[in-house]
C-alpha cells in the first residue's frame, strides 16, 4: 500500500495493511495483518476512534467489550484503531475502568497511514474520526459508517450489520430489510414479483 493510496470505498477490496497492536488480555504487543485475516477466512470490524484518554471513546469501548464474544462467534475480529501509539493504548487500558472488559486488539496508527486509507483521518487535528468498517473474509469492504467526534456509535448496530453480511454471504439471493437482526428474521427475495409488493411479502412472514 502506497502513502498516496486512495480512500477505499464500499464494494472495493481493501489493500493489505499491518498495524502494531496492544493486546489487553496479554498485557503486551502484537500485530494485526489483514492478509492473515483473509487467509484465516475471518471477518474484520475496524473501529477507528479519535484518541485514548478521551470521553465518548471510553463508552464505545465498554459497549464493544460487552459484545465482543458475539463478534467472535460470527468469526469476526474487532480491531480498534487510533493515531495513538501502542504504549498509550496500554496506559489507557490500565487506567480507565470503562476498558476493564476490553479483550480486542487495539491498533496503533501514529502516522495516520491506515486512517487516511479509510478516509477518516482529520488533517487538521491529526486524529481519526469515528469510522466503523466491515471487511469480508475475501477482503472486500462491505460496510462503512463515519461519525464526527462528539457522537458515539451504537455497537449493537455494527453487530447487526455483521450478522446480516454473514447471513447474506450464504444466502446471496436474499436481502435483509430494516430492523433485521438475526437468521430466522424475515428477509426479501428481490425480483419482478416483489416490485410494489414489499409490504405484502413481509406481512406473510
Amino acid at each position: 500500500m502506497s502513502d498516496s493510496a486512495c480512500t477505499v470505498r464500499v464494494g472495493q477490496v481493501v489493500p493489505d495493511f499491518k498495524l502494531t497492536t496492544f493486546l489487553p488480555t496479554e498485557g503486551g504487543f502484537g500485530e494485526f495483518d489483514l492478509a492473515a485475516a483473509r487467509k484465516n477466512k475471518q471477518w474484520t470490524a475496524v473501529v477507528f476512534y479519535p484518541a485514548d484518554f478521551t470521553f465518548v471513546c471510553a463508552t464505545e469501548f465498554a459497549a464493544l467489550a460487552a459484545l465482543y464474544a458475539e463478534f467472535k462467534k460470527n468469526k469476526c475480529e474487532v480491531l480498534t484503531v487510533s493515531t495513538d501509539t501502542q504504549f498509550t493504548h496500554l496506559a489507557w487500558a490500565r487506567e480507565e475502568k470503562e476498558l476493564a472488559g476490553a479483550a480486542f486488539p487495539m491498533g496503533a496508527d501514529p502516522t495516520g497511514k491506515v486512517s487516511r486509507m479509510f478516509g477518516v483521518y482529520d488533517e487538521g487535528s491529526g486524529l481519526a474520526l469515528r469510522g466503523s468498517f466491515l471487511i469480508s473474509p475475501e477482503g472486500k469492504l462491505t460496510n462503512s459508517e463515519i461519525n464526527f467526534y462528539n457522537v458515539g456509535r451504537n455497537m449493537d448496530e455494527l453487530l447487526r450489520k455483521l450478522k446480516a453480511n454473514v447471513y447474506l454471504a450464504k444466502n446471496g439471493e436474499q436481502a435483509c430489510p430494516a430492523n433485521w437482526k438475526q437468521a430466522g428474521d424475515a428477509t426479501l427475495t428481490p425480483g419482478p414479483k416483489l416490485v410494489g409488493r414489499v409490504h405484502d411479502a413481509l406481512k406473510k412472514k
